[in-house]
């Protein structure tokens, strides 16, 4: 921890870098540990329940496994997401790449913020282009259409689809331009997203993870521990 601090009191630009386990802590499972998603027993895998081709050919099923899975209004802010809205308010951190789509960063105030895989409060209709609000998507039935009788798709990158050209664009520049990543929650292992990391040639590469991961002996740290009780001791 007093490496940690030491690394972030010094540093001038900071981009922090996470993946599911930075939410698990506000109560959202994550997918690739033992007890996660990925690990349960469903007839169809969950991979494949949010592929880009299953939610064209079985609508009605992919909106019920969303709904039920991927969608988690109870969810808050954790010591985690505060932490890094402060180091952006105080002027230490210049943003937050995520893969997480569940809108907690900025719940909790961080400004700049990069969905790599987008978010399930934003959603739109695949016909006319309209905005629908997550509400919209929990309170209807079935497959959500919009008023012009197309579907409203969640704005989710789902597999077999690409990213956001944009958010990419800006995820590398931010990653390649900081003197300080730091890399949180994250098994390392979902690409293209990953492979961003490659990208940096800052002087503290710092990884924050409760198990390892394919990066640790690249870093300048490594903690294996909770994502939000590591940051929550940091004085910013």
């Amino acid at each position: 921890m007093k490496t940690l601090q030491e690394i972030i009191t010094s540093a001038k630009n900071i981009v922090f870098f996470g993946g599911a386990g930075v939410s698990t802590e506000s109560g959202i499972p994550d997918f690739r540990s033992a007890d996660g998603l990925y690990n349960q027993k469903y007839s169809v895998p969950p991979e494949t329940m949010l592929s880009h081709g299953y939610f064209m050919t079985h609508t009605d099923d992919f909106f019920r496994f969303y709904r039920d899975k991927m969608i988690c209004t109870t969810a808050k802010p954790n010591k985690a997401h505060l932490k890094l809205a402060e180091m952006e308010n105080k002027g230490k951190l210049r943003a937050v790449i995520t893969q997480n789509i569940d809108g907690l960063h900025q719940a909790a105030g961080s400004k700049t913020v990069f969905e790599l895989h987008g978010s399930v409060h934003r959603n739109f209709c695949m016909k006319c282009g309209k905005f629908h609000s997550l509400d919209e998507i929990i309170n209807s039935e079935g497959v959500p259409k919009c008023e012009c009788g197309g579907i409203i798709k969640p704005d989710v990158v789902l597999y077999g689809e690409q990213l956001d050209s944009e958010t990419i664009e800006n995820s590398v520049t931010a990653i390649a331009n900081c003197d300080a990543l730091i890399i949180a929650g994250t098994s390392l292992t979902v690409y293209p997203a990953a492979g961003f990391v490659r990208y940096f040639r800052g002087n503290d590469l710092v990884l924050i993870n409760r198990d390892p991961t394919p990066m640790d002996s690249e870093c300048s740290l490594v903690l294996h521990e909770k994502v939000g009780e590591v940051l929550s001791q940091i004085i910013v």
